[in-house]
């Protein structure tokens, strides 16, 4: 039974590359990676400039050294804009490895938004925000350690001597990538606001195939998300989130409730202990809608430090041969305030 399990995930590592090339990388953290998610969030933020890392793992309990990995930086900064508006602009670099034929994504991207006030003061405001960026992107694969279906000898077993009718003439590539964004905000104190936005992924479609002679256009993604911050006693908010992600046949709904708990009598430094619980979903595509995952996670804030973490416990068919085991998580941000002419409250992530 255990080789069977090992097998199944092996087959799950060789193919998903091939096969699922449409499917992006993501984050359960998602508010921790704001670049990331859209970007018209670029630059959205109580502070002068962010910097944001982000790394996850998954499936190191059964793939080991063929789990897959993602990382992500970003900076980002604003720039006021007359009186009340201001730019956003950022760059984002994140690299994805997957399982044992190394599929791996390396993207650098560039960011730009614009904050428009639609309404509203310096503590109670509402603004527009309209944002776009571009990139280019390296695919490669390492197609000596792949393993193919028909190299299965039907009785559990992987021969390698078996034909694979595959034909690849190239294992890496480049491609330009471009996405837009809008953003609405509405900030109704310091203690209290929501969003909303909306994001286009892939607009132009850049070729995937390993083939030369095969177009396959990366499927365009579309992503909704909303979010917001409510204080419900002096020291303690509640943060609902939800995302939505749609690329091709694929769906995703990650949703969730975080309770924030305001720390330490001394209301010159900032201290925030975050619990969250979040339900992934996500389709089989001829079975429809299923849970993938329960994730648990835990945000620390400290003056311009956070640090979060995240757990992916699997619920999904696949946990007999995970274990229920998933994905560990960790993101860092740092922000620096600084003098400011002027402030403008956003919402905290």
């Amino acid at each position: 039974m255990k080789s069977l399990k090992q097998l199944l995930f092996i087959f799950l590592a060789a193919f998903c590359s091939l096969t699922l090339s449409a499917q992006d990388i993501h984050f359960s953290q998602f508010y921790n990676s704001p670049l990331n998610l859209n970007p018209a969030l670029t630059g959205v933020m109580n502070c002068n400039i962010r910097l944001v890392g982000n790394f996850r793992n998954q499936w190191s309990s059964v793939l080991k050294s063929n789990a897959y990995n993602t990382y992500s930086v970003s900076y980002d900064q604003r720039i006021p804009s007359g009186r009340s508006d201001y730019f956003g602009v950022g760059g984002t670099f994140w690299g994805d490895k997957a399982g044992q034929t190394e599929f791996a994504t390396l993207q650098g991207r560039l960011s730009l938004s614009y904050s428009k006030k639609m309404g509203g003061y310096r503590r109670k405001a509402h603004y527009l925000v309209m944002g776009a960026d571009a990139g280019l992107s390296q695919r490669s694969i390492n197609f000596l350690n792949a393993q193919y279906g028909t190299q299965h000898n039907g009785e559990g077993q992987y021969d390698p001597t078996l034909p694979t009718y595959e034909n690849f003439d190239r294992d890496n590539f480049l491609f330009a990538d471009l996405a837009a964004g809008l953003l609405w905000f509405s900030v109704l104190d310091e203690d209290n606001n929501f969003y909303f936005g909306a994001a286009y992924n892939h607009l132009n479609r850049a070729n995937q195939s390993f083939d030369s002679e095969e177009f396959q256009p990366l499927y365009s993604k579309f992503t909704f998300h909303a979010g917001g911050e409510f204080l419900v006693t002096e020291r303690l908010a509640l943060k609902p989130g939800l995302i939505v992600l749609m690329q091709g046949k694929s769906f995703e709904l990650n949703g969730g409730l975080s309770a924030k708990f305001k720390l330490g009598g001394n209301r010159r430094v900032y201290q925030a202990f975050q619990l969250g619980a979040w339900l992934r979903l996500a389709n089989r595509l001829e079975e429809g809608i299923h849970s993938d995952a329960f994730i648990v996670s835990a945000h620390f804030d400290y003056e311009e430090f956070t640090i979060g973490f995240s757990y992916d416990i699997n619920i999904s068919d696949l946990r007999p041969a995970s274990n229920s085991n998933g994905a560990f998580e960790f993101a860092l941000i740092y922000k620096i305030c600084g003098p400011e002419k002027r402030n403008v409250y956003c919402p905290n992530f």
